[in-house]
C-alpha cells in the first residue's frame, strides 16, 4: 500500500487489525456453530464469545517462533481464555479461517467500491445533462469527423461504466462464499451443517465444494472485474488529457488557487490528476496476471498464492477506491469550454459536413462512387487551401467547404444552393440526442 494513493476508509479494511478482526469473527462463528450442534456447552460458548481477544504485538512475538501466523493468532487468542480455549479452531484448518475471513473483507471492500462507482456515475450523468447539446467535433483516428455533443461523450462514459457495475455486482456475489470443510475439503472432522451454520452467521454462502481452500477463480474474477473498470476509467482519463492539450483546449482539470504546474515554467497547467489516474489504472490491471496464476495450485492446495494475495488484495481495493474518488472529483470540477469546442469544430472549414452532402446526392440520381468523387474532390481542395493559410471561414462566417461546393458546376447540376446550405446545419447532428439519452439514463 502506498499511503499517497489510499483513503483511510478503505485502508482500514486491510490493515492488521482488520485482518485479525475478520479471523476472530470466523472463529467465534465456529464456536457458536459447535454450540448449536451440541459439541460445546452454553457456558464454554459464552465465555469464548465474551472474552476471546488478540494482541497484535503478541501475535508478532509468537510468530517469530512458530513461523505460522494463524497459529500465532490462535495462541494469542487462547491466552485471553481459560480451559474453554480448547474449542477454538476445533476441527478447522488455517484456510478455513483465512479464506472465509478474506471473503468478508472482499465483500465489504466491494461494497465501498460500488458506492464509489455509483457516485462517479451520478456525477457523469449530471455533467452529461448539463452538456447534452454542447457541440463539439467527433474524432476518429484523432482526426475531425462529424459534429457530436460533449453530452454524448459523457453519456458513453456513463454507459460503459454501468457494464463494470454489473461485473462488480456479479463479483460480489461470487466472492461471498466461505469454506469450513477441513484440511482436504472432505468434512472428515466436522459435518456439512457446521460449515453452513458458520456461513449463515457471517452472511456468506457455503461453497458447494472446496478442497483446502476457496478456489482462486473467484478471486481472479473479482480482480478482473476491477481491472476492466480501471480500463474504462483510464479511457476517460486519456480523453481528458487530450481535451486539455493546448492545441485542443476544450476542457481542463480544475486548477486551484496557489497550485503550481511546473518548477521551471510558471505558466503550466498540467492534467496531473488524469495522468495519475492513468498510472493507477495501469497498476490495477497488472494484478490480473498474478490473480489468474493463483488459480492453478498443486493438488488440494499449496501456498504459492498466499504471498501474492498479501500484495494484490489490499492494493487492488485501496488503489481502486482512491482512483474512483479522484476521477469523480475530477469530472465534477472539470472546466468545459464550449467556445473552444465550436472553434475547433470550424477549424476544417466545414469539412465535417462532407458526409451529409454525400448522402444527398443518391437522391438526385448520382451513384455513390460519383458522389464520393465530387465531394472528396472539393474536400481535398479545402485541405490544401487550409494548409496554405486560407481562412476556414470568410467575413460572412461562411465555411471554405461551403463556398467550394457552391462553385462546383458538376455538383450544382444536382443540388441547388438551398440544398447545399441545408447540409451545413448543426441541428441535424443533435436531433436524436434526447432519444439516445432516454436509452442510456433509464
Amino acid at each position: 500500500m502506498v499511503e499517497r494513493y489510499s483513503r483511510e476508509i478503505m485502508a482500514k479494511k486491510w490493515n492488521l487489525q482488520a485482518k485479525y478482526d475478520a479471523w476472530l469473527k470466523v472463529e467465534l462463528a465456529a464456536v457458536k456453530a459447535w454450540n448449536k450442534l451440541g459439541l460445546i456447552s452454553d457456558t464454554d460458548c459464552e465465555k469464548i464469545i465474551k472474552n476471546a481477544q488478540f494482541d497484535i504485538k503478541r501475535i508478532d512475538e509468537i510468530e517469530k517462533t512458530t513461523k505460522h501466523d494463524v497459529i500465532a493468532f490462535l495462541t494469542s487468542v487462547s491466552e485471553s481464555l481459560g480451559e474453554e480455549s480448547r474449542f477454538v479452531h476445533y476441527a478447522m484448518t488455517s484456510s478455513d479461517c483465512i479464506d472465509t475471513a478474506v471473503a468478508l473483507q472482499i465483500k465489504e471492500s466491494l461494497e465501498l467500491i460500488l458506492e464509489d462507482l455509483e457516485t462517479l456515475l451520478n456525477i457523469i450523468k449530471k455533467r452529461a445533462v448539463e452538456h447534452k447539446k454542447t457541440l463539439m467535433v467527433g474524432r476518429s483516428h484523432g482526426i475531425h469527423g462529424e459534429p457530436i455533443s460533449f453530452g454524448l461523450v459523457l453519456a458513453l462514459w456513463y454507459d460503459e461504466l454501468t457494464h463494470s457495475k454489473d461485473l462488480l455486482l456479479h463479483a460480489k456475489e461470487l466472492i461471498s462464499y466461505g469454506k469450513i470443510s477441513g484440511a482436504m475439503g472432505n468434512f472428515a472432522h466436522a459435518p456439512l451443517e457446521f460449515e453452513e451454520e458458520i456461513c449463515k452467521e457471517l452472511g456468506l454462502k457455503a461453497a458447494p465444494i472446496s478442497n483446502q481452500i476457496i478456489q482462486r477463480d473467484r478471486y481472479a474474477q473479482v480482480i478482473s472485474a476491477i481491472a476492466i473498470l480501471a480500463a474504462s476509467c483510464e479511457k476517460i482519463a486519456v480523453s481528458i488529457r487530450h481535451f486539455q492539450r493546448t492545441e485542443v483546449y476544450e476542457a481542463e482539470e480544475y486548477f486551484s488557487q496557489g497550485q503550481k504546474g511546473s518548477s521551471a515554467m510558471p505558466h503550466k497547467r498540467n492534467p496531473v490528476l488524469s495522468e495519475n489516474i492513468t498510472g493507477l489504472c495501469r497498476v490495477l490491471r497488472s494484478f490480473v496476471t498474478p490473480a489468474l496464476e493463483n488459480v492453478a495450485l498443486w493438488h488440494e492446495r499449496d501456498i504459492s498464492h498466499s504471498s501474492v494475495e498479501r500484495f494484490i488484495l489490499p492494493d487492488t481495493f485501496i488503489t481502486a477506491d482512491f482512483m474512483l474518488v479522484r476521477l469523480a472529483n475530477l469530472i465534477d470540477k472539470l472546466l468545459v469550454y464550449p467556445k473552444n469546442m465550436m472553434k475547433n469544430l470550424n477549424l476544417t472549414g466545414g469539412l465535417v459536413f462532407s458526409g451529409r452532402v454525400l448522402l444527398e446526392l443518391p437522391f438526385k440520381g448520382i451513384t455513390r462512387e460519383n458522389a464520393y468523387k465530387i465531394v472528396q474532390r472539393n474536400a481535398m481542395k479545402v485541405w490544401n487551401d487550409l494548409q496554405n493559410g486560407k481562412a476556414a471561414l470568410n467575413s460572412k462566417n461562411e465555411s471554405l467547404f461551403l463556398l467550394e461546393l457552391l462553385n462546383d458546376k458538376e455538383l450544382r447540376q444536382s443540388l441547388s444552393e438551398e440544398d447545399i446550405r441545408k447540409c451545413f446545419d448543426y441541428e441535424y447532428y443533435t436531433k436524436n440526442i434526447d432519444a439516445i439519452f432516454a436509452r442510456v439514463f433509464k
